[in-house]
C-alpha cells in the first residue's frame, strides 16, 4: 500500500504510534526516523523523533536490505559524534505495540547474557510442516522432516513442533553486529513473544480493515499520542 507508514489509524498516521510507544517507554537515548521523504520527515518531526538528515536514495526502495540503511545511519551518527551501543527496530506498520511493550523487550535482552539481538516472534497460525514448494506439475515439502512412515505434511498438527514466526513489532541489536559482523541479528537471538496484538502488523488493505474494526471495537488499544494530529 503506498505511503502505509503515513496512513491514519484512529486519527494518526501510523508512524505517530511507533514514536509515542518509542518515546513513553523511557527506554532511548534518541528516537530517530530514518526516510528518505520530507514529508515522513515532518510527521516525526511533528510527533517528537528526531531526523538528523535524509536518508540516501540507493538505500530506500523496496527492495533495500535493512543492514544498508542501519550501516549508513550508526556509522552518520558515530562520525557526529553520537555513538550508541545498542539499537532497536520499531517498525511503524505495528501500530499496537505499546510502551510497555519495548520495556518488556528490553528488559528481557539486557538480562540475557551472550546474545547478539532479540527479535519479536508469535506462533505460526500456518504450521510450515504443512507447506509446499510448487515446481510445474509437482511439488515437495518445504520442510521434508519426521519420520519416512509419518512425515509432517500427513501428520497432525497439533503433534508437530511448535513453531514461531517473526513479526515486525520489534527488534533489538548490539550496535557491534552492524559493526562487525555488517547484519542486524548477528549469530545469536533470543526470542521475545508478543501477546494479544501487539505484534499485529498493517500492510495490505484487508489488514487495514481489520485494524480500523479493532480499534473500531475497543479490542485493540492504540498507544497514546499527546500531539495534535498531523493532517496527512
Amino acid at each position: 500500500m503506498p505511503d502505509k507508514n503515513i496512513r491514519v489509524l484512529g486519527g494518526h498516521p501510523v508512524l505517530a504510534y511507533a514514536i509515542a510507544a518509542a518515546l513513553d517507554s523511557g527506554v532511548f537515548a534518541d528516537v530517530i526516523v530514518s526516510t528518505d521523504d520530507e514529508r515522513y520527515a515532518d510527521v516525526a518531526l511533528h510527533y517528537g523523533a528526531s531526523v538528523p538528515f535524509l536518508r540516501p536514495t540507493r538505500f530506500a526502495s523496496d527492495t533495500s536490505p535493512d543492514i544498508e540503511w542501519i550501516e549508513h545511519l550508526l556509522s552518520r551518527l558515530c562520525d557526529g559524534g553520537r555513538e550508541f551501543q545498542c539499537f532497536s527496530l520499531l517498525r511503524p506498520t505495528s501500530p499496537f505495540r505499546q510502551p510497555d511493550t519495548i520495556q518488556r523487550a528490553w528488559n528481557a535482552f539486557t538480562a540475557e547474557s551472550g546474545v547478539d539481538s532479540l527479535r519479536a516472534v508469535e506462533r505460526c497460525r500456518q504450521h510450515p510442516g504443512k507447506m509446499w514448494i510448487v515446481r510445474g506439475r509437482r511439488m515437495m515439502p518445504l520442510l521434508p522432516l519426521g519420520p519416512a512412515d509419518q512425515p509432517w505434511h500427513s501428520s497432525q498438527t497439533q503433534t508437530l513442533p511448535e513453531v514461531y514466526v517473526q513479526n515486525a513489532s520489534l527488534e533489538i541489536a548490539w550496535s557491534r553486529v552492524v559493526f562487525d559482523g555488517r547484519t542486524i541479528a548477528g549469530d545469536v537471538v533470543m526470542p521475545f513473544l508478543t501477546e494479544g496484538f501487539e505484534g499485529f502488523d498493517v500492510n495490505t488493505r484487508e489488514d487495514w480493515m481489520l485494524a480500523e474494526r479493532f480499534v473500531e471495537l475497543g479490542e485493540a488499544r492504540l498507544p497514546t499520542v499527546s500531539q495534535k494530529p498531523y493532517h496527512v
